[in-house]
């Protein structure tokens, strides 16, 4: 009983924390040193893994559940974001990528829930995938900075990586859009066809 209690709790548990980790994330952001840098990005990395691991679980458990479907978007939104601006207003990242990806994910995040109240499922694609991957690794490499291994280049290779992700984000961010203008195209035509 205990077992499937925990099953049933702890992809929510997963994502509750990824929420709660946001205000620490702010705190450890402004300690000094490679102290706050090492905090920070750590926190990040294990949020994000949540991220995949909370939606892994709840599907392998068969334990979707509405809180964790309407929750889960909000706090990887919320935890990207933060960091994002965090970062720009460090100086540490550019402010086209970052507002690059902010603004898609409120467009996308729009556009979902428009074509949710219509019954129409937005498929997320391998190209969307592959996108988050990199824009988190971005956002990782950038709070890691001059922390990291000297090798690894962190601060140079997370730029650069905010861009590529950015351009990514731009581009799925349009194919979403194309695909539900279709949907309202199809339902502008039809209310005009009802009123005629």
């Amino acid at each position: 009983m205990q077992t499937e209690q925990l099953k049933q709790s702890l992809p929510n548990w997963l994502t509750y924390a990824r929420v709660a980790v946001v205000p620490i994330v702010i705190g450890t952001f402004y300690l000094p040193g490679d102290t706050g840098k090492i905090a920070t990005s750590t926190l990040f990395f294990l949020a994000a893994v949540t991220d995949w691991w909370d939606g892994y679980l709840a599907r392998k458990w068969n334990v979707q559940s509405a809180i964790g479907r309407f929750l889960d978007p909000i706090a990887d939104k919320l935890l990207v974001a933060t960091c994002l601006m965090l970062l720009v207003e460090a100086g540490l990242a550019a402010i086209i990528p970052a507002l690059a990806i902010i603004c898609r994910e409120v467009l996308v995040s729009g556009l979902r829930e428009f074509l949710a109240e219509i019954q129409v499922t937005v498929r997320v694609t391998k190209l969307a995938k592959y996108k988050t991957a990199m824009q988190m690794l971005a956002i990782y490499l950038l709070l890691l900075g001059s922390a990291g291994p000297s090798w690894l280049y962190a601060h140079i290779a997370g730029y650069f990586l905010l861009w590529i992700a950015a351009i990514v984000t731009l581009y799925t961010g349009y194919a979403y859009m194309c695909h539900g203008w279709e949907h309202m195209s199809e339902m502008d035509s039809t209310k005009s066809n009802e009123d005629s």
